[in-house]
This record gives structure tokens, sequence and C-alpha cells, in this order.
């Protein structure tokens, strides 16, 4: 059951020396602050605070029992709270900083409170590359929990005015730096001595995997247990219909295009699917937004960061 949320004044400042300051001292007092990564922006506070993560699932409205990923500033953080295989500190090397997340197995001396990672042995860090997130690490001095900063199952912030319309009146603070780079939430995975589990495809692909790790990449079943954040089925979801594959607008509705052809709002024109995937959550909101009654979205391709796109396309349609 969700945990229930506080109502409080939520403000927007600069990512600037001020606002860092700001932001560090309501993390250092247990307070959850919306910051932007590369990837989207998160909803941030003390990981080793148990208050302070629950704060962060009250003002999500976020079931207990979904994973956060905890994010460090340096590498030498991560192996404190976390044991580093050597298939893990490959993945690291290639793509730390980055938008690569990792579940490992927690080290029994780790400080990051329990509700962090539902109970599970495991955690799930990152290493991010956004100078705000690292930034905000270093003047708090501990590692972050952070999921997206939006309510639970929405869609996800790359912007602070998104997560102001999500959040407002739940969350003390927000931390603006512009939009984000990514546009997608981090790849998730689990390495393993023979393969690279992919629990959730995101900005680094499966070719990208496979090459740093000399391993192959692999899928969990489906229907199993959530080990990792962004596993729920319905995730990422406007509060209006949405079709997708859809070659053409439908008269009466936002349809949101990838490639030549009329649109409402295209992803990208020129069918390039890095650009396509920094528009995405974007384009959700202005449709959300909008006054149609419903959102159709053009057929993306399967293929590299496709994948990723699609994946959100097919939870925010569930």
């Amino acid at each position: 059951m969700p945990l229930r949320a506080r109502s409080i004044t939520t403000q927007i400042r600069a990512y600037d020396s001020a606002g860092l300051a700001e932001a560090a001292a309501l993390i250092r007092a247990g307070e959850p602050v919306a910051v932007p990564t590369e990837t989207v922006y998160g909803l941030a506070a003390d990981a080793t605070n148990e208050m302070a993560v629950a704060r962060i699932y009250a003002a999500k409205g976020r079931p207990a029992f979904n994973p956060l990923i905890v994010h460090v500033n340096d590498l030498a953080m991560a192996q404190r709270l976390v044991t580093f295989t050597p298939e893990a500190e490959a993945l690291a090397a290639a793509f730390w900083p980055g938008a690569l997340t990792m579940v490992l197995p927690r080290r029994p001396d780790c400080p990051v409170a329990t509700l962090a990672s539902a109970g599970l042995p495991t955690l799930a860090v990152r290493l991010p590359s956004h100078p705000a997130m690292r930034a905000l690490i270093a003047a708090a001095g501990v590692p972050l929990a952070a999921p997206s900063a939006n309510r639970s199952g929405a869609i996800s912030p790359t912007r602070a005015a998104h997560v102001l319309a999500s959040l407002d009146g739940r969350i003390p603070l927000i931390l603006d730096a512009g939009p984000t780079s990514e546009g997608l939430e981090s790849t998730i995975v689990q390495p393993r001595e023979d393969a690279v589990v992919l629990l959730r495809p995101g900005p680094v692909t499966i070719e990208a995997l496979g090459e740093a790790s000399g391993l192959p990449v692999v899928l969990p079943g489906h229907g199993g247990p959530i080990t990792a954040p962004g596993q729920l089925e319905s995730h990422y979801a406007p509060s209006k219909p949405l079709r997708l594959d859809c070659p053409h607008p439908v008269e009466g509705q936002f349809h949101i295009g990838f490639g030549p052809g009329p649109s409402q709002r295209n992803l990208s024109a020129s069918g390039d699917l890095v650009e396509a995937a920094a528009n995405l959550f974007a384009a959700l909101h202005e449709a959300d937004a909008s006054g149609f009654p419903a959102i159709t979205v053009a057929p993306v391709p399967h293929r590299g960061i496709g994948l990723a796109i699609n994946d959100r396309l097919r939870r925010a349609a569930a």
C-alpha cells in the first residue's frame, strides 16, 4: 500500500550554487528533492535514511515492492554499497558515468535503507553523468535514491515543468537545469558470469552491452517477481487512451509521428532514434495536455534504442 503524501509548497530553483546549497540542505534534513539526470528528472533523497526514502514512495504514491535506483558520484561509493563481479567491473568501465544501472548483491554492511531495495538482497546502482546530480550527491555527502520525479505510473519528466505538474504540493524543491539529454530512463542490467540480463532497455543498447561485456545479452522471463525499477506492466502512462503503430494520423486524435509525414508532434522527422528517445516523454506530456481525447503513435523501429522507446510505449499503452 502506498504511503500517504504530505501537502507542502513546491519551489523551483535554478541549478546554481544557491539552488544546489538549498537542495543539499533539504537532502540532509531527510527531504526529497527533484533533480535532473542525463536520462530524466529524478526524485532524490538520502538513500541511507529510511524515513527520507519513505518520503519518496509517499510523494510518488509508489508501491513499496518496487525498488529504487541508488545514485553514486564515483565508483568507490558504489563499491561500499554492493559487491562487484568482474563482469560488473567491465560494464562500469565501459558505461560509467552514464545511463547504465546495475543490479548487484548488497554488501553485508551496506548502509542503504532496506526500503530502497524493497527488501531484496540486491541493489540497483548507477553513476550518472549529469553535473547537477553528481554535485548534489557530493554536497549532501550520501548516495541518493532517485526514481523518476513523477507520480507512480505517470509519464516520466524531462523538464522541471513536467515535475511540477505531477508533484506540485508533494515535494519541497525542484532543481531546474533545463531539459534532459537522453530522455529515457537508464538501461538496467544484472550481470552474470555467463550473460548480461537486460531488466529494462534504455539508452545503452543491447549491441553496446554485448560488445563491452563479451557476453550474450538475454531477457528475463515475463511474469516473474519485480527485481528492478521500471518492470511494472503498466507504466509511463498518459491519462488518455494511447494506440500504437498507427502509420497515419487519425482524425480528432493527437498523432505523435516518427519520420516524414503529418503529425501534431514528431519524435524525429528524419527518423533518428536517438532524437526520438530524447523527445518521447515531452511528446507524451504535450499530447496528454492537449484538447484531443486520444493519442496515436507512429511505428518506431525495434532496433538500437528503438527497443527502449517501444518498451516505454508498450507500458504506457497497457
